[in-house]
């Protein structure tokens, strides 16, 4: 008991904050991706952003962030959303992999390389560390 309060009722509220963030993520997410494919890219861009601020871990958000920009030709947002999706998920070869196709398009090439190559190892490692298929004759 804290403050009078006791502990397990607060924990349970702070689930259910949580979970509500996330459902309201889900829907600006999928709100994005609708305006995305209806060519809206600037309603895109806010709903994207929506979801993240009510669930800034939501990865398909980021990514959807990160393409919307790219393709509006807003190549150092797009560059800048990528970088953030990488400090959130560093070990994730597909966050790597956003950045680098949004720096090549922002014309960093060396920098799109390094980050190429980050996503190649991060996807070697992710290998290494899975159990073989049953049907691999390795």
């Amino acid at each position: 008991m804290t403050n009078g309060v006791p502990a397990a009722p607060a924990l349970i509220l702070k689930t259910d904050v949580v979970e509500a963030n996330k459902s309201v993520a889900e829907s600006a997410w999928q709100i994005g991706l609708d305006q995305l494919a209806a060519g809206l890219p600037e309603e895109a861009v806010r709903s994207f952003r929506s979801a993240l601020l009510a669930d800034s871990t939501h990865l398909e958000a980021h990514h959807g962030l990160i393409r919307v920009l790219r393709d509006a030709g807003r190549l150092e947002q797009s560059v800048a959303a990528a970088l953030a999706l990488t400090a959130i998920s560093p070990h994730d070869p597909l966050a790597h992999t956003a950045l680098s196709i949004s720096l090549q398009y922002a014309g960093h090439v060396p920098e799109a390389e390094a980050a190429a190559a980050r996503a190649r190892i991060l996807e070697w490692k992710k290998q290494l560390h899975s159990p073989p298929d049953e049907g691999s004759s390795l």
